[in-house]
C-alpha cells in the first residue's frame, strides 16, 4: 500500500532511522504503523534469525500511540519519534526481565529504564524488543545465550554475527528494528557491525550515562567501571549521529559522564589519518586489508590528509595489561558466576583464567599505573593524527563458537578482535562502518578518534558509506536456523 506521499507502508521497516522519524514527525506515517510494519517483520524473519529475544509488542503499540497523541496535540514528539529499536538483554528496559540470557534471571523485571534506554524513549524512540546475546556476556564472541540459543548471521549462518551485542546486529541488519542499542568492552558492538553489514559507535567512556548495577545495588570493580561503554548500531550513519545527539550528556545515575559538547572545534586544514591494517604485525586476512585500503581510498577522495604508518602505541603491552586487570577483578566471583552460565557456557572464560593469572596486590597497582601510561601515549598519537583507521576483525566473519572451542580457537579470535580491545582499553570512540561485500560476506573498518571526538569519526565514516554505499537492510531468502 503506497501512502499519499509515495512511502510504501508494507515496508516502513526499509526505511532509515532518520527517515522513519522524519515520516512520523511530519504526519505522513504513524508511529503505530511504524511499530506495526516492524512487528510483523520480526514475525517474519526472527523465527529465522532468532536475534530478538523478548517482543514488547502491546508496550511497543501504547508508546507509538502516546507519540502520535502528542503529534496531533502539537506537542514535539522528539528527534527520533517513533523509531522502534532493539536492547541489548544485559540493560534494563521497565517492567520487562532482564534476563541476561540466563534461566536463573528469566524473571527479574526491571524497575525503570537503563539510562540510555530513557534517553532514547524521551527522543520518541520506541522499545520494541530485547535483543539476544552470549550468556551474561561472558560465553564468547559468538552469540549464543543459555535462555534463547544461537542468533544467525543473516549472509550465512554458518558463519558467527559476531557479540556481544550480535542479536543488535542481526536485527538491525535485516530490519526488525532501526537502531540498536547494545555495548562495548572490547569489540562488542564494532565487530556484530562489522560481521552483519551495519555501521557501529562505541563512545568515549564517559559520554553517554550509563548504570549497570542490575544484579544489585554495588557497582563493579575499574575494569568493568572503565571498559563498558553502551552505544548504537544501525544501518546508516546518519542514523548513528541522530542516536548519539541523544545518548550524550549527564545524568544523577552516572558520576562518570561527563557535558562535553557533542561537536568539537573544526580543525585546521586537512584531518590526518594514520592507517594500520595489520595492528602489531600479527597477520590480517587479504580482504581485511583490501578493505581497509578502500576505505583509506574513500577517505582522500573525500580530501583527507591519509598515512600509513608503521603501528598503534603500545598494543602488545595494552593487550596484556587489559588481559590482566579484569581477570583480576573477575577470578574472585568466578566459582558462582560459571554455574550461571549453562552447559559449555564456562569454557571461554575458563580458557582466559588458565592462560592469564590474576595479579596480586601489588601488582594491581602496577597495572593501574601502566593503564594511565598507555592511555598518555594514545593520545599523543592521536594528537598527531586525530584519526585512525584500521580493521575491526583481522579476519572475514568466523565460524560460532570458534573462540570457546579450543586454545587455539580462543587464541585466534583474541587476536583478529586487537584493535577493538586496546581502543576500548584506552577508552577512545570509534566507528565501524561497512565497506562491501566479499565472497558474499560483508566488510567493514573502524575509525578510531581522539576522545569525546565521536563528531570527527562519523564524519569520516559519513564519506566512507558516501562513496561505497550502504548494504543493509537485507531483503534476501534466509536459510533455516544454524544450530551447533
Amino acid at each position: 500500500m503506497r501512502g499519499r506521499t509515495g512511502i510504501v507502508r508494507d515496508a516502513l521497516w526499509k526505511l532509515s532511522a532518520t527517515a522513519q522519524a522524519e515520516a512520523v514527525r511530519s504526519g505522513n506515517v504513524s508511529a503505530v504503523e511504524l511499530v506495526d510494519s516492524h512487528l510483523a517483520r520480526i514475525a517474519d524473519v526472527n523465527p529465522r534469525i532468532n536475534a530478538v529475544t523478548q517482543p514488547m509488542a502491546e508496550r511497543a503499540r501504547e508508546a507509538a500511540a502516546e507519540t502520535d497523541r502528542k503529534r496531533a496535540a502539537g506537542e514535539d514528539p522528539g528527534p527520533l519519534a517513533g523509531v522502534p529499536f532493539t536492547v541489548k538483554e544485559c540493560l534494563a528496559v521497565e517492567g520487562v526481565p532482564t534476563t541476561f540470557g540466563t534461566a536463573r534471571f528469566r524473571d527479574l523485571v526491571a524497575a525503570t529504564d537503563a539510562p540510555p534506554v530513557a534517553r532514547l524513549r524521551a527522543a520518541g524512540a520506541v522499545p520494541i524488543g530485547h535483543s539476544n546475546m552470549p550468556t551474561m556476556i561472558l560465553a564468547g564472541m559468538h552469540t549464543r545465550s543459555e535462555l534463547f540459543g544461537d542468533t544467525v548471521n543473516p549472509w550465512d549462518p554458518s558463519r558467527t554475527p559476531g557479540g556481544t551485542s550480535g542479536g543488535d546486529g542481526a536485527a538491525v541488519a535485516t530490519g526488525m528494528a532501526a537502531v540498536g542499542l547494545g555495548n562495548d568492552s572490547g569489540g562488542s558492538i564494532r565487530i556484530p557491525a562489522s560481521f552483519c553489514g551495519v555501521a557501529g559507535l562505541k563512545p568515549t567512556a564517559g559520554r553517554f550515562p550509563a548504570d549497570h548495577r542490575v544484579l544489585g545495588p554495588d557497582d563493579p570493580g575499574p575494569a568493568s567501571q572503565m571498559l563498558v561503554t553502551d552505544g548504537p548500531l544501525a544501518r546508516r550513519v546518519a542514523d548513528l549521529w541522530l542516536a548519539y545527539e541523544v545518548l550524550a550528556g549527564t545524568d544523577p545515575r552516572d558520576p562518570r559522564a561527563v557535558p562535553v559538547p557533542v561537536r568539537g572545534e573544526p580543525l585546521p586544514g586537512p584531518v590526518k589519518v594514520a592507517v594500520v591494517a595489520d595492528p602489531g604485525g600479527r597477520g590480517v586476512h587479504p580482504t581485511v586489508h583490501a578493505a581497509v585500503m578502500t576505505a583509506a581510498d574513500a577517505l582522500r577522495d573525500a580530501g583527507y590528509d591519509v598515512r600509513e604508518v608503521a603501528d598503534v602505541p603500545r598494543l602488545d603491552e595494552a593487550l596484556e595489561a587489559y588481559g590482566r586487570i579484569t581477570v583480576t577483578e573477575f577470578a574472585p566471583t568466578w566459582p558462582v558466576v560459571r554455574t550461571l552460565l549453562g552447559a559449555g557456557g564456562d569454557r571461554y572464560i575458563a580458557m582466559a583464567l588458565e592462560r592469564t593469572p590474576p595479579a596480586t596486590a601489588a601488582e594491581f597497582m602496577k597495572l593501574m599505573g601502566t593503564w594511565l601510561g598507555i592511555r598518555r601515549s594514545w593520545a599523543e598519537f592521536l594528537d598527531t593524527y586525530p584519526l585512525l583507521l584500521g580493521p575491526v576483525f583481522t579476519e572475514p566473519p568466523v565460524e560460532p563458537g570458534l573462540e570457546s572451542r579450543d586454545a587455539a580457537g580462543h587464541e585466534r579470535v583474541g587476536t583478529g578482535m586487537r584493535l577493538c580491545t586496546v581502543t576500548s582499553f584506552v577508552g577512545v570512540p570509534a566507528v565501524a562502518v561497512p565497506t562491501g561485500v566479499d565472497d558474499g560476506l560483508p566488510s567493514g573498518v573502524q575509525i578510531v578518534g581522539r576522545a569525546f571526538r565521536e563528531d570527527l569519526c562519523l564524519a569520516a565514516a559519513q564519506e566512507i558509506e558516501d562513496r561505497l554505499g550502504v548494504l543493509t537492510p537485507l531483503d534476501v531468502p534466509l536459510r533455516s536456523a544454524h544450530t551447533d
